[in-house]
């Protein structure tokens, strides 16, 4: 474990947040979090933390021109981005005093396990505590495959939920998994390369009291699932970023059926063809194509 962190705060456009967002996970940051200015709505501060070895002052000056990049690009105000080293026993809080429990659809509400359960909600109540993983329900990709899970789960009758096995590849803290069986599904197999991510998943179940039977959780990726179970997927669920999705294509395909369907997200706008493409000529076709700013969500089934 690194002893010093680096906390890196952004003041930003709101319409650039979710930019920042794509662009600090790629970076490697672990831990994200922004609130929007009390004295103007339009501006948001974005806090991210990683540590002190994995990046050098220079790095931190390449993301600071990148991020000024991507503003100019769409005709905005450049973000102002300083950065500096904390203790590591203080990167862990820092970030979750900004986090606070979010509605996403009609039915979730997504809420910080570091505050008291609520005594009475009407929507299902999502605890989680992502740690280093990827996956609080702030960032838009996240957001767009909550709702279309809902979305999709909600049309199926509840004979049809009882049986129903999905995959969630890239599972990050764990959240597409534990919405599912919140929604009605049987059970979740989640893979995700980053041990970390896997640890999270572990931990966000036990949060939820979801037993391990439900969620099936292992280090790896498509290729893993097929030593996890025999069974092909009702469903897939996989919200990483277009370049892997496309790579992935294939094997996602390998671990299918004739009626399976699938929710793909972390793709940008500029590369929503090349994704329609490859799942073309797998033999998927996109039923629909949800966006959010300038990220959007596939939701798939096989030709």
């Amino acid at each position: 474990m690194a002893n010093h962190w680096w906390e890196i705060q952004i003041l930003c456009d709101l319409d650039l947040e979710e930019t920042i967002f794509w662009r600090l996970e790629d970076f490697g940051c672990r831990g994200m979090a922004s609130e929007r200015q009390k004295n103007d709505g339009n501006v948001c501060l974005v806090k991210a933390y990683l540590p002190q070895e994995q990046v050098k002052l220079l790095d931190l000056a390449a993301l600071s021109l990148w991020l000024r990049q991507d503003a100019l690009l769409v005709g905005l105000e450049p973000p102002k981005m300083q950065w500096h080293l904390i203790d590591e026993e203080d990167w862990a809080s820092s970030w979750k005093q900004y986090w606070q429990p979010q509605e996403v659809g009609d039915r979730i509400l997504i809420y910080p396990a570091w505050l008291p359960v609520p005594e009475k909600s009407e929507r299902l109540l999502l605890r989680l505590d992502p740690g280093t993983a990827f996956g609080t329900g702030n960032h838009a990709t996240t957001q767009l495959c909550l709702e279309a899970l809902e979305m999709r789960l909600d049309d199926l009758p509840n004979s049809s939920r009882e049986d129903l096995v999905i995959a969630d590849i890239g599972c990050g803290s764990g959240i597409l998994s534990i919405a599912a069986i919140l929604l009605g599904a049987s059970r979740v197999y989640a893979v995700d390369t980053d041990i970390m991510a896997v640890n999270a998943t572990h931990s966000n179940r036990q949060l939820n009291q979801i037993s391990a039977d439900r969620i099936i959780v292992g280090q790896g990726s498509v290729n893993t699932l097929p030593q996890m179970t025999q069974a092909s997927f009702d469903g897939i669920a996989c919200n990483i970023l277009a370049d892997v999705i496309i790579q992935l294509i294939p094997q996602i395909t390998s671990v299918s059926k004739p009626s399976t369907w699938g929710i793909l997200s972390g793709i940008l706008i500029d590369q929503a063809q090349s994704v329609a493409d490859t799942l073309e000529h797998y033999g998927w076709t996109v039923a629909t194509l949800w966006r959010r700013k300038e990220w959007c969500c596939f939701n798939v089934r096989r030709s």
